[in-house]
């Protein structure tokens, strides 16, 4: 079944009167187009969304957003049905291991620990002792013992910065990225910041220039600016906070409409125009819609991989 409508805003009541009657929460990531964040429930970063997604009334679950996050829904919410607008729409940076990968390298370090970003598959978290978020790997990695060995998995750059911030010296760290944050170099925050008087930036801890701006900043050379590293959920809580009127942001483009909607008095500036997900940008309004229509694209995990995966986030949320 198809819709024929002439414009977003007729699709998006189509979208709005469907999900009441087939009794399904949408949830949107903050990197999906305006159009599909208009139509959510909730709107927020991964883990966040799995998390509301389990104490809703509704048994069905869309998820607008990739793969993996669409498994954590399922493994967080085992009882409900997940459904994702389009199957195809991946993850460079879940790509950058595979579960082949993760074995080898814990049978070359016996007894570490392994810790894994949620931006993850279901089978890869099977594996890992600790699963973490961009906002809590500071504080999951300070709780394992200081003798223990760490393998961090897969983002290189959020691995960096937490061995940075927690002085950790025993940490093995996966060579993955993702292919948006990668792209954000020092060079595009230095030319947005010095083109903006009275701006404060803020930096996704996945972004390639993370690192070498840490050491700018522990150098001095960001005096007259306010630098702070935050995650998706953290940009957005901090920025509507501050007395700042002006930001540069360091993370998927997405996240612009949410912040400007929020804050219509700030002013918000892409760190890189470039920063586009095209993953993200698979899921479509027409996609949502027929995903409604025939209940199709449902996302399931293994119980066995599932289970295994829940011990992970669990230990999470126990220490954060």
């Amino acid at each position: 079944m198809t819709l024929l409508v002439q414009s977003a805003s007729a699709l998006k009541e189509e979208i709005l009167r469907l999900k009441k009657e087939k009794d399904v929460v949408i949830l949107a990531h903050n990197y999906q187009i305006p159009d599909v964040q208009d139509v959510a429930d909730f709107t927020g970063d991964s883990l966040g969304l799995s998390r509301q997604a389990a104490t809703v009334p509704q048994k069905t679950i869309l998820f607008c957003g990739v793969n993996f996050m669409a498994e954590t829904a399922a493994i967080i919410s085992p009882d409900k049905k997940v459904l994702l607008p389009d199957l195809e729409a991946g993850c460079s940076l879940s790509d950058s291991i595979t579960i082949d990968e993760l074995k080898e390298w814990k049978k070359q370090h016996p007894g570490a620990i392994a810790v894994g970003y949620v931006n993850t598959t279901a089978e890869i978290k099977s594996e890992l002792d600790y699963c973490c978020t961009s906002s809590n790997a500071v504080n999951v990695v300070k709780a394992i013992p200081e003798d223990k060995e760490i393998l961090f998995l897969p983002d290189m750059f959020l691995g960096s910065y937490v061995a940075k911030v927690t002085g950790r010296k025993n940490m093995h760290i996966w060579a993955g990225e993702c292919h948006v944050h990668a792209g954000i170099t020092p060079d595009d925050v230095r030319e947005k910041l010095d083109s903006m008087k009275d701006t404060e930036f803020v930096i996704h801890p996945e972004c390639s220039c993370t690192t070498p701006m840490m050491y700018d900043v522990a150098d001095g050379k960001y005096d007259d600016k306010k630098v702070t590293v935050l995650s998706t959920e953290g940009m957005l809580n901090h920025v509507k906070k501050s007395n700042t009127k002006n930001f540069v942001v360091a993370t998927e483009t997405g996240i612009l409409y949410r912040m400007r909607k929020d804050n219509p008095e700030k002013n918000f500036v892409p760190a890189s125009e470039k920063a586009e997900c095209q993953y993200m940008k698979m899921i479509t309004l027409e996609k949502v819609y027929e995903t409604l229509v025939n209940q199709k694209n449902v996302v399931t995990v293994p119980k066995e991989i599932a289970d295994k995966a829940r011990l992970a986030i669990d230990r999470m949320l126990a220490i954060s």
